[in-house]
């Protein structure tokens, strides 16, 4: 037997072993993506083909832990309905065998491929960094074709998760980097037909201007045009807490501006953090069959107390977000809940004024929507929003899962607060402020007896509340056919 087939073998038998334990965690999610056991971390491979999105993961089968990750896989035809498929890829092969790292999914000549890292250490932990590709033509069985891209000698091995587009009849490849004198960088790769690759240089990197000593590695890089401008999507690693910014270990945002490709130069703005709340990192986007620009994220951080989270002692940890639409709107990026996301609720159990206050009970997997000014919010006594209007400073508060102290994380809003949507699905929380402008993203380990909310606003606040579906992807496969 190979040492692919041994791997995946032991892969389904964990799932098979662990499974209904894993279902059967009060925190595990009803309508957001989660590991069928072991760890889950970044988005990979996010794309639609054929009118099927694909949704591709870090996933360790074997622990609640890092280690060599395998690609799991996702599908669905109306983004709230999904179903694991087949692994995808394994760490069986010598440019890989550490870690089939994070990559990005193209369509080329029929065909669905797979670029990620090929993560290799030596007996002495040294690492070695492999750009590889994998190709598929049903978009379930991946052949893989090597190595594509060996390291630039300008780069420290630190060189991951390539991010892969078409340009003017051109293939470009950005790639997360670590510059030798270890400040944090993006490089810019170009192709014509996939195979052979020039490295074009560094396009943005720590001290870029207006950017000053910004990291010792940029994670997870995503390039993308909306209306006419140029986005970086980056995941730093190495900014320090400044105020109400930067609060988690590591963070993700973006900078805006302009790509010339024929000189290998991005001319950009400052970053912005795309999330405040307290898991978000490594988001991945794609444009679907209708045009929209659709982002994943991952709803954890590494690093953070991943390994304190409740979830552990039934083995699983982390999830993915709601798949998100984003929108260019005064020059910051908006995130707005898909309109197939309302294809989830199945009862409206509140619609109507809130005057002053409001106490009641909800179900664990709700969709909460307010219409006005709120001044407080109170979740299943775990998780506490407060809007300060003379500051438009908008606060999300719960106790650290860890050690149960108070930790909070913040955002300022470009206007007055006019709305708030709310996702609540037993662990997990996701907030929209004014149509998207501020989200917080955020794990959520209240006690699960506890299903209060307390809302409290300034004059009257129209709200709707609807109840959501508790199970809407199917973790099990003919086994057969994985195997």
């Amino acid at each position: 037997m190979s040492l692919d087939k041994e791997l995946r073998k032991q892969a389904y038998e964990a799932v098979e072993r662990e499974t209904i334990k894993v279902q059967e965690d009060t925190f595990f999610p009803g309508f957001h993506l989660a590991p069928p056991t072991g760890l889950l971390n970044d988005p990979n491979g996010w794309i639609q083909w054929k009118g099927i999105y694909h949704l591709f993961f870090q996933w360790m089968p074997f622990k609640t832990g890092h280690g060599a990750k395998f690609w799991g896989h996702f599908s669905s035809e109306n983004l709230t309905d999904w179903t694991l498929e087949p692994i995808a890829l394994t760490p069986g092969d010598w440019y890989d065998k550490n870690g089939c790292y994070s990559g990005s999914a193209i369509i080329d000549d029929n065909k669905m491929k797979l670029f990620y890292t090929g993560n290799v250490k030596d007996e002495h932990g040294q690492r070695e960094s492999y750009q590889c590709l994998a190709e598929s033509a049903d978009g379930i069985t991946f052949t893989k074709k090597g190595v594509q891209v060996e390291l630039p000698e300008v780069y420290t091995p630190h060189f991951r998760d390539p991010k892969v587009w078409k340009h003017g009849g051109r293939w470009y490849m950005v790639i997360g980097a670590q510059t030798k004198d270890e400040k944090g960088a993006v490089a810019l790769l170009e192709s014509t037909d996939l195979t052979e690759w020039t490295n074009r240089g560094t396009i943005s990197h720590a001290n870029h201007s207006p950017l000053t000593n910004f990291g010792y590695m940029w994670e997870c890089p995503d390039v993308f045009q909306l209306d006419g401008k140029e986005i970086l999507l980056f995941s730093p690693q190495g900014l320090e807490a400044d105020g109400i910014q930067f609060n988690n270990t590591y963070q993700s945002g973006y900078v805006i501006g302009e790509l010339d490709y024929e000189a290998a130069s991005f001319d950009h703005g400052t970053f912005k953090e795309i999330d405040h709340g307290f898991e978000f990192y490594a988001p991945q986007t794609t444009e679907d069959e209708k045009g929209r620009r659709i982002l994943f994220g991952w709803m954890g951080v590494p690093d953070q107390q991943e390994f304190e989270q409740p979830t552990i002692q039934n083995g699983w940890v982390h999830q993915m977000t709601l798949p998100r639409e984003l929108r260019l709107v005064d020059g910051c990026l908006h995130q707005l809940p898909l309109p197939e996301m309302k294809d989830l609720r199945t009862e409206k159990t509140y619609d109507g004024p809130v005057k002053d206050r409001y106490a009641g009970f909800i179900a664990r997997t709700v969709e909460v929507q307010l219409k006005g000014r709120v001044k407080r919010l109170e979740l299943f006594g775990n998780m506490t929003l407060t809007y300060e209007p003379d500051k438009r400073l908008l606060t999300l508060e719960r106790p650290n899962y860890a050690n149960g102290k108070p930790e909070a994380r913040s955002s300022i809003l470009s206007a007055d607060l006019y709305s708030l949507q709310l996702y609540i699905d037993h662990s997990s929380l996701e907030i929209f402020a004014n149509d998207g402008e501020s989200v917080f993203t955020s794990r959520m380990f209240a006690k699960p007896e506890n299903h209060s909310l307390y809302v409290e606003v300034d004059g009257s606040v129209e709200m709707s509340i609807w109840t959501l579906k508790n199970k809407t992807v199917a973790y099990t496969n003919d086994q057969d056919e994985l195997k």
